[in-house]
């Protein structure tokens, strides 16, 4: 993949973005700590998902000191609803770090950023970049597909090598004047003209002319990526328990899939009537009535969960005979409890609200035939 085209593209495509740029939250005053927060927060979920999220997170915690000191079950309130939750707790690691060794501002040198847990080479480009006026490229997944049509590059974007390889040639031609510019430019072209699914709005693109995929009629053939591994799927009962107005919840172990976060009872496995009585008397507990909920799916990265619920009323007992289960009132889940969106069908027939009003984002969007 040659630079030719791409030396070419500077000019149209920063006058593009002078007139077409989104108006987004973090771009109102780009401090360094929001530049982070959005970037971080954009791994995975769509823009107009993360607006409200950034707003709120920002609101409660306003700066990096703030957020090294919020327990951790707050934070995790904050994020629920976003998904990939190692992603706040690594942003909570690097803010301690930057408290630490840095006063409480992040470093303006794209290699201390890099060194930090959670910032790689995209985020730690687009801090540097937007922030500090460093020109370092920020080499996402829109700018590999801009890029990718533009110079036909035949390699695998899912590869690192070709990641790589994407932005030597970025840093080849970045303006030093405008890297931040730059880097925003691509990112938007690529999410509002360069689309993705083989359906890019080649008429509206201010690099049309330049891209050479597009001259030769092969831009639904790019980006190349190969496909995904299958992903493993999982049967699971949930366990909706009500002891009067409380629900039962129980905390998830701190290592693994969604970690310290809160759920309702499950078990693997597709559990009928006599069998999910049986396992609610395995918690201890007196079922007085069963009724089915709905089915429900959830996709994660690597496994999909297919689940069966069902909402089982039990006696009413002391806060001293709970077990491993704590029962809360659903009205308490709005400030604590942090409950993955795995969960949202069943917290809905409880009128709980997970994450920004049902926002469906990211690894913990409940899946109904969206991405």
């Amino acid at each position: 993949m040659e630079t030719s085209n791409l030396k070419k593209i500077v000019s149209p495509l920063l006058k593009w973005f002078d007139q077409n740029a989104r108006s987004l939250p973090w771009r109102e005053n780009p401090l360094p700590y929001y530049v982070w927060v959005s970037e971080i927060m954009l791994q995975q979920t769509r823009v107009e998902a993360v607006k409200p999220f950034f707003n709120r997170f920002i609101r409660t915690l306003p700066d990096i000191k703030a957020l090294a000191a919020c327990p951790q079950e707050q934070l995790l309130k904050l994020w629920e609803g976003l998904g990939y939750y190692n992603r706040v707790r690594n942003m909570q690691k690097a803010a301690i770090f930057v408290m630490e060794q840095y006063g409480g501002e992040l470093p303006g040198d794209y290699g201390a950023l890099l060194a930090l847990p959670g910032i790689g080479a995209y985020t730690a480009g687009a801090i540097a970049s937007i922030s500090f006026g460093i020109p370092v490229p920020a080499v996402d997944g829109n700018v590999l597909r801009v890029t990718g049509r533009i110079c036909e590059n035949e390699g695998d974007i899912g590869k690192q090598s070709v990641k790589k390889e994407v932005e030597a040639l970025l840093q080849e031609v970045i303006p030093a004047s405008a890297p931040g510019k730059f880097n925003q430019a691509l990112m938007d072209l690529g999410a509002m003209v360069c689309l993705p699914g083989g359906v890019p709005k080649c008429g509206e693109c201010p690099l049309e002319k330049l891209c050479l995929a597009r001259m030769h009629g092969r831009e639904r053939e790019f980006p190349v990526k190969a496909p995904k591994k299958p992903r493993r799927e999982e049967t699971r009962t949930v366990l909706v328990i009500r002891d009067g107005n409380r629900v039962a919840l129980r905390k998830r172990p701190g290592r693994g899939l969604l970690a310290g976060l809160y759920e309702f009872p499950n078990v693997l496995g597709f559990l009928g009537q006599e069998e999910a009585l049986a396992a609610v008397k395995g918690f201890g507990l007196s079922p007085i009535r069963i009724m089915s909920l709905a089915d429900a799916r959830h996709i994660f990265s690597h496994v999909e969960w297919q689940m069966k619920g069902w909402m089982v009323l039990v006696e009413e007992l002391d806060e001293k005979d709970e077990q491993d289960l704590i029962f809360v009132e659903p009205a308490r889940t709005r400030q604590e409890f942090p409950i993955p969106s795995a969960f949202a069908a069943y917290a809905a027939s409880l009128s709980i609200e997970i994450g920004q009003k049902g926002i469906q984002t990211g690894e913990e969007a409940v899946q109904n035939g969206k991405s």
